[in-house]
């Protein structure tokens, strides 16, 4: 007969994904994965903050929020703008939560990248991410709050992959990035963990997608034959942002339709 453990207690966890009464920063929050993580989150009960470069995205992502009864407010800010992201992130005030989800591709081939592309790349995927990380990582210290960081990844993050030297060695710096911080971190009860997506048609990976022998080169890249959704990023970023992964630091969520399992 098998041992029994002594807890009799109901195992309930469906609760552990609300975040009523959290408040949550999203970053490139105007369209794709940021606008659909944002749109998960304030489901979830949070109110999201809505960051972005530009308005008039951001204020379409908002009212479509507040139409699903969701609460989320607005800040322009372009993220490589250091000082300025700072000064914004004050006039924020701490949160519960980042999704660190800024950033940028140019595919190019290894031998012509200039350094104007290397250096706006890094900007955006590696500087942006880590000194707003830093920002609010401090913020939540300051405030007493064990928040949860989540940095948008990619399966390029684990993978090489030809034209795409840069992104590829950005992604792999945001890795080591949140390893080395789920340490600095810890013992402020802060969580920092990356979503690696693979292909997911956004506005930025559209136009790859119109050359018909990437898209099958990148369709039989996939075990499940199909590119990613959406929802499927916005759904791993909720369980990382959320009580849910209450043991989880350090790791990476693989939404990457087994591309790198192979």
């Amino acid at each position: 007969m098998p041992e029994q453990s002594g807890d009799d207690r109901p195992i309930r966890v469906a609760h552990r994904f609300r975040l009523d009464g959290r408040r949550v920063l999203v970053t490139g929050a105007g369209k794709g994965l940021g606008a659909a993580c944002a749109e998960a989150i304030a489901e979830a009960g949070a109110h999201v903050i809505l960051l972005s470069r530009s308005a008039e995205p951001l204020e379409r992502v908002k009212a479509k929020i507040e139409a699903q009864g969701g609460s989320a407010e607005t800040v322009v800010q372009d993220v490589t703008d250091i000082e300025g992201t700072r000064a914004a992130l004050e006039r924020i005030g701490p949160v519960d939560g980042l999704v660190n989800n800024a950033g940028s591709n140019q595919p190019e081939p290894f031998t012509q990248v200039s350094v104007e592309t290397y250096d706006r790349l890094f900007g955006v995927n590696v500087r942006a991410c880590f000194f707003v990380a830093q920002a609010v990582a401090a913020g939540m210290i300051s405030a007493g709050i064990k928040g949860t960081i989540v940095n948008m990844s990619s399966q390029m993050g684990h993978v090489g992959a030809p034209n795409r030297t840069v992104y590829c060695a950005g992604k792999h710096a945001v890795e080591g990035l949140t390893k080395a911080m789920a340490w600095d971190l810890g013992g402020h009860g802060i969580r920092v963990n990356t979503v690696c997506p693979t292909f997911v048609e956004t506005p930025l990976t559209r136009p790859f997608f119109e050359d018909p022998a990437f898209k099958a080169d990148t369709l039989s890249r996939l075990a499940l034959g199909e590119l990613g959704q959406l929802e499927d990023v916005a759904a791993a970023t909720l369980y990382l942002i959320s009580p849910a992964s209450g043991s989880v630091t350090g790791s990476s969520v693989m939404v990457d339709g087994g591309w790198t399992a192979r």
